[in-house]
């Protein structure tokens, strides 16, 4: 595997060399000199009208109903002109607060293209975090669907006047407009002129302080991530043909069965955005289900599988993975957690033709950061992959002082992904960003191909089925309840998810309260899948450090998974 590596160090410098696809140039942003590549797109509006010329092509697929790329154009057209005609002028913000129907896709496409920043709403979100992010984004329109729909009208006032677009739904109710009723009046697309350093999209990443920070993606971030995703794929599929003195061959246009909601950048950034550069094919699904899953792959002859690695276990591991066809499937894997290296193993050895990849990235850098799939990815399992060209990286220690090479410490990166910055949080932005340089949390060391291997977390943080759950806001949450006298959350190992929420308690004097009391008080709070699923109610106090902090990793340890309720 040696020389594979040594040609893909070779490859990478030159695809990036001046005149090449993927050159590299420094651009002063926002008073720092970051790394971009400089035939990325302006901005996403040049992107998404450069996709008109794939017309007839089938686009997205949910259920019965097949869009085009024609059709696709038309309705994101016609709901941009609506947007204007309601007065959401560039700068400003809309909601989208939905499952992965179409119209997520249609309406944050419609949005980029006249600058205004999509907002995407966690499609978990209960009431009060729904109310948040309305009052924290103030965005002008609220696209939603019933399920969300249902929830702002218990509470009409949290919408704070704004427009509401109603998705595959009915209603009555005075001053929502449906969907339907907008794209059935063709209407072109308005003229806007936008700034490659504008928001493009407001992703919201759970809070360490107990409430969700909106991660200000621009243009520039979004589409330097899709020239990553790109590269990666370019450079090492040429890598590993010049290494093996294989043939050229023509990849073939993707079809992708996303299963991540497209409110994460995993989804959102780091497949719809390559697909539809290519004229490909994004088939949602309703919700996750691995038998589900193997059909679509079969029936729509799937190029790829994105997910969380707990997606890719279930595949194989279902009694109909035999049975479907999925010779067409040429990767599987996906982010949005490591993927651990029995799986890589496991994905090589019984899916048939299948490689694993994966990337590794964060909201607050547009998605990826590395990337590695095939047999760079099998030769390297413990690796997340190689640095992209746009970044610059390092790994630090508590002092933010640089170690030297092959040591551990946490990954600080800049480049032209990183965010602007947190939504109305500049405290949390300036301890988030120093001098362009993004604090990743993730303790990492560095090879000397550029190869990272994540060690540890350095925040404090659950990570289940790839969603972030910061054990603040859990127990922020527990706190509410009057009985709870003190509490801390943390990680507990889950076969299938990774991690799953854990939370120790300590009840006031004299108070009585069940687990199930307790979550059901919580989850008026926080969404379904913060809440803790292991809940141990002890006698004692919980221990604590010479400054008074909880001792979470102590407990970890010493608490037994079968003590908990």
């Amino acid at each position: 595997m040696r020389v594979h590596y040594t040609q893909l160090n070779q490859v990478y410098a030159a695809l990036t060399s001046p005149g090449q696809p993927f050159e590299i140039e420094t651009v002063l942003v926002r008073g720092q000199k970051l790394k971009t590549f400089k035939n990325a797109p302006p901005d996403i509006r040049s992107f998404w009208l450069s996709t008109a010329q794939f017309g007839p092509n089938e686009y997205l697929i949910y259920e019965n109903d097949r869009i085009t790329y024609a059709r696709a154009h038309a309705e994101v057209a016609t709901f941009a002109a609506w947007l204007s005609s309601q007065g959401v002028r560039n700068g400003e913000r809309v909601a989208i607060a939905m499952r992965n129907y179409p119209e997520w896709l249609l309406a944050y496409w419609a949005c980029c293209a006249i600058g205004v920043a999509a907002v995407g709403f966690n499609a978990w979100w209960v009431g009060e975090e729904l109310a948040y992010a309305i009052q924290d984004s103030a965005p002008k329109v609220i696209v939603c669907d019933q399920e969300r729909f249902d929830r702002l009208m218990a509470q009409p006032e949290m919408a704070r006047g704004a427009k509401i677009v109603l998705v595959r739904a009915e209603t009555d109710r005075p001053g929502v407009t449906l969907w339907r009723d907008i794209i059935a009046k063709p209407a072109p697309m308005p003229e806007a002129v936008i700034d490659p350093d504008a928001d493009a999209c407001i992703f919201y990443t759970s809070g360490t302080t107990g409430r969700p920070k909106g991660a200000q993606l621009t243009h520039r971030g979004c589409l330097n991530n899709l020239m990553s995703i790109l590269f990666a794929g370019m450079a090492q599929g040429e890598a590993l043909r010049i290494a093996t003195n294989a043939e050229a061959v023509t990849p073939p246009t993707p079809v992708a069965i996303a299963t991540t909601p497209l409110f994460h950048v995993t989804a959102n950034n780091c497949l719809a955005y390559p697909v539809t550069a290519q004229g490909g094919k994004i088939v949602l699904m309703y919700k996750w289900d691995a038998g589900e899953a193997l059909r679509l792959i079969e029936a729509e002859k799937a190029i790829t599988l994105s997910g969380v690695p707990t997606m890719s276990r279930e595949i194989l591991a279902h009694p109909d993975f035999a049975k479907r066809d999925t010779s067409t499937l040429l990767q599987m894997g996906g982010g949005g957690a490591a993927l651990q290296p029995d799986l890589v193993s496991k994905i090589d050895k019984e899916a048939r033709g299948t490689r694993p990849g994966t990337g590794y990235g964060l909201t607050e850098t547009c998605g990826i950061i590395t990337a590695v799939a095939g047999d760079f990815f099998i030769g390297r399992p413990e690796s997340c992959g190689m640095v992209m060209p746009n970044y610059e990286a390092k790994v630090v220690d508590e002092d933010g002082q640089e170690v030297p090479a092959g040591q551990t410490g946490e990954l600080w990166v800049k480049g032209a992904q990183v965010i602007k910055g947190y939504l109305n949080r500049a405290e949390a932005t300036a301890e988030a960003i120093t001098d362009g340089w993004f604090h990743t949390g993730d303790v990492a060391r560095i090879d000397a191909d550029r190869f990272v291997y994540l060690v540890d977390r350095k925040k404090d943080m659950v990570l289940r089925g790839g969603e972030n759950v910061y054990c603040a806001e859990v127990e922020a949450a527990l706190y509410r309840h009057p009985a709870v006298a003190e509490a801390v959350a943390f990680g507990v190992p889950d076969e299938r998810l990774g991690e799953e929420v854990g939370a120790a308690i300590v009840l006031r004097e004299g108070a009585t309260l069940s687990a199930e009391e307790l979550r059901a008080s919580t989850g008026q709070f926080i969404a379904k899948h913060k809440l803790p699923r292991y809940v141990w109610i002890l006698q004692d106090a919980l221990p604590r450090n010479a400054n008074g902090k909880f001792l979470k990793r102590e407990l970890r340890q010493t608490l037994a998974i079968s003590e908990a309720r």
